[in-house]
C-alpha cells in the first residue's frame, strides 16, 4: 500500500464520529431488557395499557428537561407536523404494541432473528424510497454483522434455521421491525437543529394521544392490568431506560451518523440478550457467542468506514 493509501485511509477513520457510535450502544442493552420484561409482565398487564403507562412515566421524567426547548421549537414541530406525527405513529406506539403483542405467542429465538433485520430493512427503505447507495465495504459490514447475529440465534447450528417456524405472533413481531426501520429513516428528516430532547418529549405527546383510546378499549374489552410488585417494578424499568434514556440516545446518534449506520446497532440486541441471560438466567457463554460477537462488532466497524469511490449500485 502506497503512502498516498495509508495517508487516505488513516484520514477515512479520522473522520468517523466514535462519539456517535458510542451513544448508540447503551440502546441496544436497555431494548434488550425491553424485550425481558415485556415478555415477564405479559400475563399481568395487557400491551396499550402497559404503553400508556410506560410513555406517561416517561414524559413525566423528561419534561423538566424538555419543555424550555419545546417551547422554543413549537413552531417548529407544527412546520414539520407530519413527520413529527409518523416518527410518533411508527417508534412511540406502532412498534412497541407490536413487540409486546407479538411476545405472547412467539420464542425469543424468532423475536431475535426478526429483530436483526432492521438494520437490513433500513438499507433495503433507503434504496427504494430514498435512492440511496450502499458502498462495498458497508455492504459487506451488513452482511457480516448479519452473519454474527445468526451464529448467536442459531447457536452455531445453521440446521436451526431451517427449524424455525414462524407463527402469528412472528409475522406481528416482524411488523414491529419494520415499523422501527420506517422511524429511523423518517427521524433523520427532521432537521438536526430542532433539539431532541424536546422532540422525544413531542413525540411522547403525540403517542399517549393516540395510546389513550386503545387504552380505554382494552379496559373496555375487560383487560384489566394487575397492578403489584413485579409488574410496578417493570413498569418503573420500561419507563425510564428503554423510554428515555435509549430513545434519547439514539435520536442523537442518528442525526450523528446517519441512519443506515445507526440501524447496526440493533445488532447489539441479541448480544447483550446473551449477556443478561448469563448474568440473570445463570447461562454458559460458548464458542458461538464469541465468534457471533466478533463478526457483529466488525461489521458495524465496517460500516461506519466513510463512503470511496466504489459503490454498490442499489438505485
Amino acid at each position: 500500500m502506497t503512502d498516498t493509501a495509508l495517508a487516505r485511509a488513516a484520514g477515512a477513520w479520522r473522520s468517523i464520529d466514535w462519539r456517535g457510535f458510542l451513544l448508540l450502544i447503551p440502546p441496544p442493552l436497555f431494548w434488550a431488557g425491553n424485550f425481558i420484561v415485556g415478555r415477564a409482565v405479559r400475563q399481568e398487564v395487557p400491551p396499550f395499557t402497559l404503553l400508556f403507562w410506560r410513555w406517561t412515566i416517561a414524559l413525566i421524567l423528561l419534561l423538566p428537561f424538555a419543555w424550555r426547548v419545546m417551547q422554543r421549537d413549537r413552531h417548529r414541530y407544527w412546520q414539520y407536523r407530519w413527520r413529527v406525527l409518523g416518527v410518533s405513529l411508527v417508534g412511540i406506539v406502532a412498534f412497541n404494541a407490536f413487540v409486546y403483542i407479538g411476545l405472547k405467542s412467539t420464542t425469543a429465538s424468532n423475536a431475535l432473528l426478526l429483530n436483526s433485520f432492521i438494520p437490513i430493512l433500513i438499507v433495503l427503505f433507503a434504496v427504494i424510497f430514498y435512492r440511496q447507495r450502499l458502498h462495498v465495504l458497508q455492504a459487506f459490514g451488513l452482511v457480516l454483522s448479519f452473519t454474527g447475529v445468526l451464529v448467536i440465534v442459531t447457536q452455531g447450528q445453521w440446521s436451526r434455521l431451517a427449524s424455525l417456524s414462524f407463527s402469528h405472533g412472528d409475522m406481528i413481531v416482524g411488523c414491529a421491525m419494520v415499523s422501527w426501520a420506517f422511524y429511523t429513516l423518517w427521524l433523520r428528516q427532521i432537521p438536526a437543529d430542532i433539539h431532541r430532547t424536546g422532540l422525544m418529549g413531542i413525540q411522547i405527546m403525540v403517542g399517549l394521544v393516540m395510546l389513550l383510546p386503545l387504552c380505554l378499549w382494552e379496559r373496555y374489552a375487560g383487560k384489566v392490568p394487575v397492578w403489584n410488585t413485579h409488574s410496578l417494578g417493570a413498569l418503573a424499568y420500561l419507563g425510564i431506560f428503554p423510554s428515555v434514556i435509549a430513545y434519547l440516545l439514539y435520536n442523537i446518534g442518528v442525526t450523528r451518523v446517519g441512519a443506515a449506520r445507526a440501524g447496526l446497532s440493533v445488532h447489539l440486541i441479541p448480544v447483550f440478550g446473551v449477556v443478561l441471560a448469563v448474568l440473570f438466567l445463570g447461562e454458559t457463554v460458548h464458542a458461538y457467542h464469541a465468534f457471533g460477537m466478533a463478526a457483529i462488532v466488525a461489521g458495524i466497524v465496517l460500516c461506519a468506514v466513510p463512503a470511496g469511490k466504489r459503490h454498490v449500485r442499489v438505485s
